[in-house]
């Protein structure tokens, strides 16, 4: 895969766009200090960067397939919550997580053609579901995934565990959650969690010949298939708005809980949490 030299920073610098072959965009989320966590620029940035090229999404586009991946051997740690001060965590975490993070995932899910995550290391939190929002994903061999809202008092959203048992399946998604442990590239790739297992030095090629691949196939069939899938897996999860005020009002709840603030502590302080279940 050629490298185009002319790469745009957003963000700040800690989103780069550049276009590594022909028809491809690689958004490159590179917050090295963070281990590449999501905050509210590099949210903004992808949502906003997704809806400048799905604004020319028809089958003429010159854009056929987005590659969104991490800089310094990372992917993404998750939010960016662990040095909100806790008096203002329970507003600050919650505005972060439920609105520029829900509008980036949504515009993935959304972009018309293919998209395929790029996983050079570990893959954490959000930062798991920013990747499971991408139609495919491609890991590094020697990388971890996980999905830590267990070790840290948090009760996921209802739509983001969707996305999991959609992909994984429920019994998957029910040990990826409940235990809070992380997994390998080999054992996420036999749960379907990723798509391709490749040696770090492979990655960005094996990267770019599947997004050549997705680039170069049909557009009417790309944009059909792609619009057909989402419809279908989005007929399957509607709620009842009862139910659905009910599972909203839990995770509202986890954040203004005191076993979520010393779950971050405990984080923070490289130590089992004490939990009072309040």
């Amino acid at each position: 895969m050629s490298t185009d030299t002319d790469t745009r920073e957003l963000a700040g610098g800690k989103l780069l766009i550049d276009e590594p072959a022909d028809g491809v965009v690689r958004l490159t989320i590179s917050n090295r200090e963070k281990r590449n966590a999501l905050d509210h620029p590099i949210l903004d940035a992808i949502t906003a960067t997704l809806g400048e090229y799905a604004g020319v999404g028809g089958p003429q586009s010159r854009v056929r397939c987005v590659i969104v991946t991490g800089a310094h051997g990372m992917f993404s740690a998750g939010y960016d919550i662990g040095e909100i001060p806790e008096d203002e965590f329970e507003q600050r975490a919650e505005k972060l997580v439920a609105h520029p993070f829900t509008e980036a995932i949504e515009a993935l899910e959304a972009f018309p053609w293919p998209t395929v995550a790029a996983l050079p290391g570990h893959t954490i939190g959000g930062g798991l579901e920013l990747a499971l929002a991408c139609d495919l994903r491609v890991a590094s061999d020697q990388i971890k995934l996980g999905m830590p809202p267990a070790k840290l008092g948090l009760v996921y959203s209802h739509t983001g565990l969707r996305r999991f048992i959609d992909a994984i399946g429920a019994a998957r998604t029910r040990e990826l959650f409940l235990l809070g442990r992380y997994i390998d590239a080999q054992t996420a790739l036999s749960w379907g969690l990723v798509n391709r297992v490749a040696a770090e030095t492979d990655l960005e090629t094996v990267t770019g010949e599947l997004a050549g691949e997705l680039a170069s196939n049909a557009p009417l069939a790309q944009l059909g298939n792609k619009r057909v899938i989402a419809a279908l897996l989005r007929a399957e999860s509607e709620l009842a708005q009862d139910v659905e005020r009910e599972l909203i009002e839990l995770r509202r709840a986890s954040f203004a809980s005191a076993d979520m603030r010393e779950g971050m502590r405990a984080f923070a302080e490289k130590r089992p949490p004490r939990w009072k279940n309040e």
